[in-house]
Formats: structure tokens, C-alpha cells, sequence
């Protein structure tokens, strides 16, 4: 029997994307098997290379969440001979992923219409803040904006406090997105053999999330802040218990999970204030009631307790903080968190990618995150075919810079 390959075995990606939502796109097909060559420069490195306290890091920014796997290959765009190089890398890909502003790549020579020239069948997926058309095309954004502008940080918060601007998991979910749509281009080329070129709004990619509060305001409700609540299920929350910053969440369903609740926490159900005794009445109570839970919890351990409320039916697991993540014996044995190499630390994990596959190698995160233009002698030398010299010439005037 011959050794499994990767789902995506053979396809090659030439990826200028940027910063996180597009990276982080082509990041999930790279853990596929696909061969993507991000193409990068000195004078313009990718915002996730800079020394970023945000982060927590002085050093180069977290990176691995959207380059690990990655080729990397220098070359300064602003250099007509570096276009050409790229248009090269593009006719040996079967996909060209970008996330500048609409319209930079089109100014460079780069745009689908030419870059359709040298591969006819090629999948391009441009991804931007608001699609390539329209009257807000021309705005740049990141992922708080994206939230903002597609509704769905007004509907993240708590009904008296504001809006809550969503980050990283706004710039994932457009990977994500993108990711999908690279994928069922690729099916259809497959069937017609045409190129197809994919525009993506980050913004859309919010707005699609948005769900029954967007029904709502088309038939002239208003739709307020959920917080952790529920609208069917009371309690319904994240509660603080005995241990500093150790949260538990708890959804209750039904009355007999709400006895089953009492129970655990030895709350006689006499006691208990009579509104709270019907699942119509806690729902209608839900902020008095959230404050007796947090009352009841207040004694007891998070992690304790969760074991004890889910050995009994009732749905309850402690908030895991980030240690306890790294510290995972589920996700290990899984192969989930991935280590990585870091000479900063002694340590470093990253998180693969969530699904197993029976009749392949393993998915997921392969290499650390390439040193910029780590992979040239590769991509140069062997798939374009440049020899030394005209290299050594190239970086001397910045092309390859």
C-alpha cells in the first residue's frame, strides 16, 4: 500500500495575502497539504513579523497561527523585474490569494485579468474589508472594523454596556471563508476547467453571522445584546465560583435539569424563591436569578463542581484560561497542540487543524514559520529555474529584496 498523501497534495498557492484574515485562509490549506509560497519583502514585512507588544512579545509577533507550513520568498513589488518573477511563481500555482486594498494588486500588474494570462485556468480569491465593488470598496479595515461594519459587534455584549468589538475570531472566520471558497472553486475548475476569480468582504463574512437579530430588524423589532444569556434556557451564564478568575458556565434546559442543579448544590428546593420554580419563570427572572447562582457558586470549585453537574446531566464546564489549554491532556494525545520551534522559548505549541482523516497522513501544522525568504533556493532555483548568479544580480539591485 502506497503512503498516505494530504488532502491537498499538489495544489500550490502563491499567496500575498497580509496581516491575518487572508494569511490565515491560505494557513488552513497549507495544513491540507497544499504548497503555498508567501511572497513577502524586506521593505514591506508582513505586520505579524514586527516586534508587536499587543502580542505579548517583543520579539516578532505570533505568527504561526497564519504562516506555519508556509514557503517564504523575498520579493519588492515596486521593481518591475520582481512583478515578473511573481507572474512566473503565479503560472507554476493553480491558486493567488491577496488581501491589499482593491485595486493595489491591479496597479502592479497583478490583477486576475493578467495574471489569467499566464495560468488561463487560475483560481485567484481577493479578500477585503468590503469586496472590490460597491461604494465602501475603497475602505481598509481590520478585524474589529469587520465586526463593526457587519452588525455583529452590536450584537456581542451584555444589553446595558456597549457594543463588543470582536478580534482575532473576525479575521479567522474570513480565513475560514476564504478557505471554503478557494475549495469550491477548486471543484468547479475541476469539472469546467475555467479560472475563477473569488471576491470576498470581510464584512459580508460578519454580517452572514448575524443570524435571527438581522430577521428581527427587517420586520421592525429591535434586537438587543444577548450577554450569555439565553432566550431558552435559564440559568444561563458564566459564573464566578470560590477560586479567583475560575469561571464555570452552566446551561440549564429543562426543570429536571434545574432540580437536577439544586440537587448538586444542596439547595433545598423549598427554598428557593418561587419565581424560579417553572422555566417560564426563570427566563423572566434571569438577572435576579443569575444573581442568586452567583450567590450559590461562590462556595464551591469550578472544576470540581463541573465534574459533578455533568456526571449528572446538567451542562456545566470551567472557562479554560490559556494554560490550561497548553496543558491539555485531551488535546495532546489528539495531536491538537503541535510544538513548534521558537528560540525565544523553551517551549512553544500551536493548534493544528481540528479534523482527522482516516485515509490520509496527518493534517495539520508541519513546519514552524519560515525565516522571510527561507524557501528561495527552492522556489527559484528549482521551479523557476534560476541559476545563482542571476540571483545574486537580482538581490544586488532589490529585486529579490
Amino acid at each position: 500500500m502506497s503512503a498516505p498523501t494530504l488532502p491537498l497534495k499538489g495544489i500550490r498557492i502563491a499567496d500575498f495575502t497580509i496581516h491575518a484574515a487572508g494569511p490565515f485562509g491560505t494557513h488552513v490549506l497549507s495544513q491540507l497539504g497544499a504548497e503555498c509560497i508567501k511572497i513577502e519583502s524586506r521593505t514591506r514585512p508582513d505586520a505579524f513579523r514586527k516586534p508587536h507588544a499587543v502580542y505579548g512579545r517583543m520579539t516578532a509577533a505570533t505568527f504561526d497561527q497564519v504562516a506555519s507550513n508556509k514557503l517564504s520568498v523575498r520579493l519588492n513589488l515596486k521593481k518591475p523585474e520582481a512583478v515578473e518573477i511573481a507572474r512566473r511563481i503565479v503560472a507554476v500555482s493553480d491558486i493567488a490569494a491577496e488581501s491589499f486594498r482593491p485595486g493595489v494588486l491591479k496597479r502592479l500588474g497583478l490583477g486576475f485579468d493578467e495574471l489569467v494570462k499566464v495560468r488561463p485556468d487560475l483560481l485567484m480569491l481577493s479578500l477585503s474589508s468590503s469586496g472590490q465593488s460597491g461604494p465602501d470598496s475603497h475602505f481598509a479595515g481590520y478585524a474589529p472594523l469587520f465586526g463593526a461594519w457587519g452588525g455583529l459587534g452590536w450584537m456581542t455584549g451584555y444589553p446595558d454596556g456597549p457594543p463588543v468589538e470582536i478580534r482575532h475570531v473576525m479575521d479567522h472566520t474570513s480565513g475560514y471563508h476564504a478557505a471554503v471558497a478557494i475549495l469550491a472553486g477548486l471543484h468547479q475548475r475541476r469539472r469546467t476547467g475555467k479560472p475563477q476569480y473569488i471576491d470576498l468582504a470581510a464584512r459580508e463574512v460578519s454580517s452572514a453571522m448575524v443570524g435571527d437579530a438581522l430577521v428581527m430588524a427587517s420586520m421592525g423589532l429591535k434586537a438587543e445584546r444577548p450577554g450569555n444569556g439565553d432566550p431558552g434556557m435559564a440559568p444561563h451564564g458564566v459564573y464566578e465560583t470560590a477560586k479567583p478568575d475560575r469561571w464555570l458556565s452552566i446551561a440549564v434546559r429543562n426543570d429536571a435539569e434545574w432540580h437536577k442543579l439544586l440537587e448538586v448544590l444542596d439547595v433545598a428546593v423549598e427554598t428557593v424563591r418561587p419565581e424560579f420554580s417553572s422555566a417560564h419563570g426563570r427566563r423572566e427572572n434571569r438577572e435576579s436569578l443569575d444573581r442568586q447562582m452567583s450567590q450559590w457558586l461562590s462556595h464551591f470549585d469550578a472544576d470540581n463542581l463541573a465534574g459533578k453537574l455533568q456526571a449528572v446531566g446538567v451542562c456545566a464546564q470551567v472557562s479554560l484560561n490559556m494554560q490550561d489549554i497548553a496543558d491539555d491532556e485531551h488535546l495532546h494525545q489528539r495531536g491538537t497542540l503541535v510544538s513548534v520551534d521558537d528560540p525565544s522559548v523553551d517551549r512553544r505549541f500551536a493548534v493544528g487543524f481540528p479534523a482527522r482523516f482516516s485515509k490520509t497522513g496527518a493534517v495539520g501544522i508541519h513546519r514552524g514559520t519560515p525565516e522571510l525568504g527561507q524557501d528561495e533556493d527552492y522556489v527559484f532555483g528549482e521551479l523557476l529555474g534560476m541559476n545563482r548568479d542571476a540571483r545574486a544580480d537580482l538581490e544586488a539591485r532589490e529585486v529579490i529584496f
